[in-house]
């Protein structure tokens, strides 16, 4: 029975469907061109499913997701100064399908050592605390993670909250990040309840991200949400388009997702490529320091935008190649 239940919840979840990455020949088609991706909301949220005892959707599945959740320890070599913003770590073996082929992997890493040149973060929590998020997975797991969040934050950082549900409202006005009691007493007076108007609460956020706004810092909205938009704009394009709108003001959108059942993962995914962000899904309260504790400035800083790779192969050398994850990048 319980088993029949978690099937129910799955099917009413929202993935999109692509086509896997064909092979090509080098000889006529010798460049691969798509745009990279930082987002890892895919690996935790199928790893959520599989702890539950059944297996996922095959569309929950991105591969580059997969592979860009964990760290492989690159060098730093060639990217200490802020005219090398990133090093190249190349790696090739012999495929473990198949004896004559071989898997070549490209890493970038990113520069760090600008940290310390950020002026503060101007970080706008907008969080959807309507009836869908009363559970254990996810309001209460949001407001922990955020907790965990502000309490990494100074006094040349400010923190706002703007929630939505059937109505928005700001709980907690910029407030300098040293104030940790009073942005845990705002998460901690949430409570769930409502219907999603998610376009109101991104209209009033990213206004309280301008007011906000510090010249050479961070500044960005982290929408936490389960991703259950019913009111408001249901035109999730004309939804893309007003975060794309946004965005060239200087403010990023960072997506958490949280919880099963009626989650929308590609909705989720899709407004963090459209705001400069990224995406990420939190399953547990370890996921939640992962993100937000450990790799906060990698979360938060935007070092590049736009960014796309080609890599071109040599037809002399190689016959034939087909790139892994990135479908809807190409």
């Amino acid at each position: 029975v319980s088993g029949t239940r978690i099937d129910q919840q799955v099917n009413r979840e929202k993935y999109q469907k692509y086509e896997e990455n064909r092979v090509f020949e080098a000889i006529l088609t010798p460049v691969s061109t798509f745009s990279i991706d930082v987002d890892t909301g895919s690996y935790t949220n199928v790893r959520r499913m599989i702890n539950q005892g059944h297996l996922p959707p095959a569309d929950a599945i991105r591969m580059e997701e997969f592979i860009n959740y964990f760290d492989y320890d690159y060098t730093s070599r060639g990217h200490d100064k802020l005219d090398r913003p990133f090093s190249v770590n190349t790696a090739i073996a012999s495929s473990p399908f198949n004896e004559q082929r071989h898997i070549m992997r490209i890493g970038l890493k990113g520069l760090r050592d600008d940290v310390a040149q950020i002026k503060g973060r101007n970080l706008v929590f907008l969080l959807d605390v309507s009836g869908s998020m009363n559970n254990a997975n996810k309001l209460p797991l949001l407001t922990r993670s955020l907790t965990l969040l502000s309490a990494q934050l100074t006094e040349h950082d400010s923190v706002s909250i703007v929630v939505y549900a059937g109505a928005s409202g700001v709980v907690l006005k910029p407030t300098k990040g040293n104030q940790t009691a009073k942005i845990k007493q705002a998460l901690s007076n949430l409570r769930a309840g409502g219907s999603t108007n998610g376009q109101a609460g991104i209209d009033l956020a990213y206004n309280m991200a301008e007011q906000g706004f510090i010249k050479n810092g961070v500044n960005r909205v982290i929408l936490a949400t389960d991703g259950d938009f019913n009111v408001g704009i249901t035109d999730h394009q004309k939804l893309l388009e007003l975060i794309k709108h946004k965005r060239q003001k200087g403010i990023a959108l960072t997506t958490l997702g949280f919880g099963q059942g009626n989650y929308n993962d590609h909705l989720m995914e899709q407004l963090a490529d459209a705001g400069n962000g990224n995406y990420a899904y939190i399953d547990t309260i370890h996921e939640a320091r992962k993100v937000l504790v450990d790799e906060m400035n990698a979360t938060l800083m935007t070092i590049a935008k736009d960014v796309k790779i080609q890599v071109e192969f040599n037809p002399r050398l190689v016959a034939e190649y087909r790139l892994i994850g990135y479908e809807n990048r190409a």
